[in-house]
């Protein structure tokens, strides 16, 4: 028999925290929190069986804003915590919340790690490409030649592109999605969580004060219909007005191109998303020049053994041995050795 707390009936409302939101006027992170709240009152799952775990960053003070569990960690470290949580407590929902410079500047071995073992929870990358908290460096996705007060004269570097990232670290599941597209980041948001493994998702955030319109070219109205392909697995890959679409075609090198998609034949000629082939999905990560669009939505999900089912099998395993439980016999067995003064 079910019982209430099995089914809870929640709404946003009660996934508001009591405390006072301290991000930026226009910040991209209030959208992405309202979603997030409406999302989890969506999921039927207990409150006290929610742990958001962040580590340092705008971003990473989500955990103070929900009405659940929550650790602030420290810098680049949330995947390492969030992993202790999940193996002490398989039965919690797990969501770690960060940033483009926490989890892949200083976080980044955590971060590819977390993803390469497959541990059961929800990561969740804000990238503003720009380093919001400490007031304007440029962070590991900002653009080549990005002004900003730690490369006056512009950023030398290569950018990560996270997606890429996540998919090179043997992610089981990637997802692309946009602060401001309401309804698509939910659908995102929930896939996530139905996917039984590390769950990743890049989410382009706005930061108003130090990298304000980073994504205009491909947000605004205008720009949406030529610059967005919004994926779903078995539909053509097909963008643009209704009136003048255009579609993916591979070409013989193992590249995409652009055609304009006018007739039937041509668009029995465009490629079809299948979410299970990681060749297809490192294409569509890595779309975004000015010749192609950038892919929105689930890029990539396949299923793969999770990390904690296999740690606490051999737990039991190790359990079931005759003298397994005898602490004495574990400490003073085996090789031994006494240092004398």
């Amino acid at each position: 028999m079910s019982s209430v707390e099995d089914t809870p009936a929640y709404t946003k409302k009660d996934f508001m925290s009591d405390q006072t939101i301290k991000w930026c006027p226009g910040c991209g992170d209030y959208s992405i929190l309202s979603q997030v709240q409406t999302v989890f009152a969506e999921l039927g799952i207990p409150r006290h069986k929610f742990a958001i775990v962040s580590g340092i960053g705008c971003s990473s003070r989500f955990p103070y804003y929900m009405s659940t569990y929550g650790f602030h960690s420290i810098h680049g470290r949330a995947p390492t915590v969030a992993t202790g949580l999940k193996l002490a407590n398989p039965d919690l929902s797990v969501w770690v919340v960060t940033g483009d410079g926490d989890a892949l500047s200083i976080g980044g071995n955590h971060f590819i790690h977390l993803l390469r073992r497959n541990v059961d929870l929800q990561v969740l990358m804000f990238n503003n490409r720009i380093y919001g908290l400490t007031k304007g460096q440029y962070s590991p996705t900002s653009e080549s030649g990005k002004r900003t007060k730690s490369s006056p004269m512009g950023s030398v570097d290569r950018p990560f592109n996270p997606c890429g990232v996540a998919l090179g670290a043997d992610a089981t599941f990637v997802a692309r999605t946009v602060d401001i597209f309401v309804k698509e980041q939910r659908d995102v948001l929930l896939a996530a969580h139905q996917h039984k493994g590390s769950s990743f998702v890049e989410i382009w955030q706005n930061c108003s004060i130090f990298n304000d319109g980073a994504f205009k070219d491909w947000t605004e109205k205008k720009a949406r219909e030529e610059r967005i392909l919004f994926v779903q697995h078995g539909q053509p890959l097909i963008y643009g007005a209704k009136d003048a679409q255009k579609g993916l075609v591979l070409q013989p090198n193992l590249t995409l191109k652009v055609i304009d998609v006018l007739t039937p034949e041509d668009r029995a000629r465009v490629l079809v998303h299948d979410e299970t082939n990681l060749v297809m999905a490192t294409l569509l990560a890595r779309m975004g020049d000015e010749t192609m669009p950038t892919a929105m939505g689930v890029l990539y999900r396949v299923a793969h053994p999770v990390y904690e089912e296999g740690v606490h099998a051999q737990i039991e395993a190790a359990r079931s041995k005759p003298g397994a439980a005898d602490l004495k016999k574990a400490v003073y067995g085996g090789n031994t050795w006494k240092v004398e003064g």
